[in-house]
């Protein structure tokens, strides 16, 4: 087994995996399965480790002072109720476009009888 250090060229991270090499008799070609260990911290050079899954979202971190939590539960609040808004506005958009295609039908049905009769 050997530790591979691969950086995310998008975000600048670089990630810690254990690699275990293997052969693979069907396509007679060495493989191998890696197992992300964690993170390289750039100022320490430690490795840190990362969770299975990840931090759970709209979990706020330990670390952070109480004014910072505050902050972040008032700006998640607002993004829920932006995110209300939005539900709202969508089933009024809908709402309309049902009603837009009701008057067009109608509409429709007019020109024809009327054009007809000429």
């Amino acid at each position: 087994m050997s530790l591979v250090k691969l950086k995310d060229k998008r975000t600048g991270v670089t990630y810690v995996y254990e690699s275990e090499s293997y052969w693979d008799k069907e396509k007679k070609q060495p493989r191998s399965h890696r197992k992300l260990i964690g993170k390289v911290d750039d100022a320490t050079g430690e490795i840190i480790p990362t969770g299975k899954s990840g931090r759970k979202r709209g979990t706020l971190p330990d670390d952070l002072t109480d004014a910072q939590n505050e902050s972040i539960s008032e700006y998640l609040q607002v993004i829920e109720e932006k995110d209300e808004q939005l539900r709202q506005l969508k089933a009024e958009v809908r709402m309309l476009h049902k009603e837009k295609q009701d008057i067009l039908k109608a509409l429709d049905t007019l020109y024809r009888k009327y054009s007809t009769t000429e």
